[in-house]
């Protein structure tokens, strides 16, 4: 089965590390809100390669089924 992030909010603090070091085209996520925090707007672009996950300083991100990841921004 596929799998993509999961960002804890309550750890996210924005930094955008995720978004820089993904090299999925789209780019999975998407920096946004006050305070900031990562968003999964597009898990489906995933390659699974954990960049976001090793590189995060908060240790905010994992890799769950595609089913779990998120959060998406609300519409």
């Amino acid at each position: 089965m596929p799998r993509a992030p999961k960002v804890d909010h309550n750890l996210c603090k924005g930094h955008g590390i995720c978004y820089d070091v993904c090299p999925a085209d789209p780019k999975v996520y998407e920096i946004k809100g006050d305070p900031p925090k990562a968003w999964v707007v597009n898990p489906e672009s995933c390659i699974e390669c954990e960049s976001c996950v090793a590189n995060c300083p908060e240790g905010a991100i994992e890799l769950v089924d595609i089913e779990e990841a998120g959060p998406k921004p609300e519409s």
